[in-house]
């Protein structure tokens, strides 16, 4: 295939319908990029090869347009020499001269023809190559939030997962039998006398302990208000 057949290809080309045939739509973009990004090479190489022809064509253009100004000149001096033939001959030159300048003059219209082509195919081959890479990044990321998605949902539904919450079930209902265990073993059981007893003789030593602490404190309170009045008196006498 041409280079150019190819980028018209490229170039026409929509990459939703590329991708919608392809098995693997991020391997496809990949190769589609990849032969954008080749073509683009060649057309510039092509173009830059363009370019240097034209300059070679301009320079032979003002060599002959040169030399046909001298024959003209030579021309001139034989008439004024009364050498009409060599003057004849002298027009015949630059009349060759002229064809040959026509001819290059046409195919430096082609070369420049063919150099605005190149430069368009550059640019419709530039926004198709920036379209191909917006849609590989959205595909990549597709791709992996596709990805998680599926591994994250085969966990969910692998039947290690409801093995291992059938086995948690199984050590709650061990734990309920055990805690129930401990409480029958509390289920009817009643102080002895001796317990009683000796429960109520704690509460008597924790009553005559609260007593005295009463006591105490109103002591204290009283020897306060007692030594109030004694203490203004003698402030008193000091001033």
């Amino acid at each position: 295939m041409g280079i150019f057949s190819r980028l018209t290809d490229i170039v026409n080309s929509n990459i939703n319908a590329i991708l919608d045939s392809a098995e693997d739509p991020e391997k496809i973009i990949r190769m589609v990029i990849q032969e954008m990004e080749d073509t683009l090479v060649e057309v510039r190489s092509s173009a830059a090869k363009t370019i240097a022809d034209q300059k070679d064509i301009n320079r032979r253009l003002a060599k002959l347009h040169k030399a046909q100004a001298d024959w003209e000149k030579k021309a001139e001096l034989a008439i004024s020499k009364g050498r009409d033939d060599l003057a004849k001959g002298a027009l015949i030159e630059k009349s060759k001269l002229a064809d040959m300048e026509a001819h290059l003059t046409e195919e430096a219209k082609h070369l420049e023809e063919a150099l605005k082509r190149n430069e368009e195919d550059v640019i419709k081959l530039d926004a198709k190559l920036r379209e191909a890479r917006a849609k590989k990044a959205a595909i990549q990321s597709r791709h992996k939030a596709a990805s998680n998605t599926v591994r994250v949902r085969k966990n969910l539904t692998d039947n290690r997962i409801q093995d291992a919450f059938d086995r948690f079930d199984k050590v709650d209902a061990r734990l309920d039998r055990l805690e129930a265990e401990a409480e029958s073993m509390e289920l009817g059981k009643e102080q002895s006398l001796a317990e009683e007893i000796a429960g109520l003789e704690a509460d008597d030593d924790i009553e005559k302990e609260l007593e005295a602490l009463k006591a105490k404190a109103s002591g204290e309170a009283n020897d306060n208000k007692k030594a109030a009045p004694k203490a203004k008196a003698k402030k008193a006498a000091s001033k």
